[in-house]
């Protein structure tokens, strides 16, 4: 394993450049017990660590973990926007049986209103018939 800390600048912090020249299992091992995150925008996905630096190792375990929160957030953000997008079909469906149902109330009110005045009609007429049948009697037997 070959370290390189050099600065880049002064007003830059150091970097440090981890590589292994041979075919070690250390990297393998990273790369087996962390898992990757195809969901993860290229620029944050974590970084491979340098194994021989505790805190690169911390480093990059702290980054995963927040990576898969992240994927975590994401996905329930995802299932609330699906849930979201129902209530909102839910509440115009709603919103338009109401106002079939406002409709449905109108013309109900208005059919009950046109029948009240078609019994009123009807009783009126009815005794307008029997007033009539009774002078009619009453002409036919003076007669």
């Amino acid at each position: 394993m070959i370290t390189s800390t050099r600065r880049v600048t002064a007003d830059k912090p150091e970097v440090r450049i981890c590589f292994s020249l041979d075919d070690s299992s250390e990297l393998k091992d990273a790369v087996d017990h962390f898992p990757s995150f195809p969901d993860l925008e290229q620029r944050l996905q974590p970084v491979l660590p340098c194994q021989s630096l505790k805190e690169s190792v911390q480093v990059y375990r702290d980054h995963c973990k927040m990576a898969k929160e992240f994927h975590q957030v994401k996905t329930e953000i995802d299932l609330l926007e699906d849930r979201k997008r129902e209530l909102i079909a839910e509440l115009a469906e709603d919103e338009r049986v109401m106002l079939e149902m406002a409709r449905l109330e109108e013309e109900f009110r208005l059919l009950t209103e046109e029948n009240r005045t078609l019994v009123t009609v009807y009783t009126e007429r009815t005794q307008q018939l029997a007033t009539l049948r009774v002078a009619n009697q009453k002409r036919q037997g003076s007669s």
